[in-house]
């Protein structure tokens, strides 16, 4: 079960530091490529409360270059390993590639998170069956469409999403859902993703969500300000994701989205 990695999960919104060593992020491109600096990112991300520790090696921003899987598992299994020796929180892997998940949760990754939803590698599922590993399922769009229904696009997409991981052995205890914040979605549709997470929580899987820092938040609160000055605006669409369900969120910034969810935590309990 998730329960046994994340045994506070449903009890409190559990906190997913993000940590990309990669060169070409659109937040922090290169600032943690390195295995020392990812090590004392990851260091500071666990003193501030981080629940996960979410470790990606290829860029998903839009119009970034795709890697090999020798090159993504070539940036991430030395910090992976490093991390697993060391006392650190369960640690996800960011890929949708099987062989990338296979290198990582044999280098000591716990959890897979992937992008497309078990649905660009399928293999990938193997993987995580093989190692008892719980997924992550994204929602995703290689083409934006504003004429449909986002949530009910979501539906099918994860329904797809739970075939591929159930014909692999995977349980459905082991599934969280992610509605894509960010990815194939136009303006309206992301806020959408955000304001009916409690439609995604209905189909019976734990929902993180991922807004952080994205374009969204920088076209609501101003597009020429720089990617960094997003906390607020992230901070606020998490609470919001919080009230309306979500049960973790993925973010840059762990230590304020801390004291966020225990925040939106206690008044969602009053709400119920």
């Amino acid at each position: 079960m998730v329960l046994s990695l994340l045994p506070d999960l449903g009890k409190r919104t559990l906190v997913m530091g993000i940590l990309n060593v990669t060169p070409d992020s659109f937040s922090d491109g290169g600032r943690f490529a390195t295995v020392d600096t990812a090590l004392a990112h990851a260091r500071r991300m666990t003193d501030d409360g981080a629940d996960i520790l979410d470790i990606g090696g290829e860029s998903t921003r839009p119009g970034a270059s795709e890697v090999s899987a020798e090159e993504e598992i070539g940036r991430v299994v030395p910090v992976i390993e490093r991390l697993a020796a060391g006392t650190f929180p369960p640690l996800s892997i960011d890929t949708y590639k099987a062989a990338t998940a296979e290198a990582a949760l044999e280098a000591g990754a716990a959890i897979v998170n992937d992008v497309w939803g078990l649905q660009r590698e399928p293999d990938i599922a193997l993987a995580a069956a093989a190692h008892g590993a719980p997924v992550i399922v994204m929602h995703n769009r290689a083409d934006i469409d504003p004429a449909i229904d986002i949530i009910e696009d979501m539906k099918a997409f994860f329904g797809r999403s739970l075939d591929i991981a159930g014909k692999a052995g995977i349980a459905d205890d082991h599934v969280i859902l992610d509605p894509g914040v960010g990815f194939g979605k136009t303006f309206e549709q992301n806020l959408q993703a955000v304001a009916r997470v409690g439609e995604l929580k209905a189909l019976g899987y734990p929902v993180l969500m991922g807004t952080s820092r994205k374009r969204m938040i920088g076209a609501l609160i101003g597009p020429d300000r720089p990617v960094a000055e997003r906390l607020h605006g992230t901070v606020a669409s998490n609470v919001a994701a919080i009230l309306a369900g979500a049960d973790i969120v993925r973010v840059h910034d762990v230590a304020a989205h801390r004291d966020a969810a225990a925040v939106a935590d206690a008044i969602r309990k009053e709400m119920r």
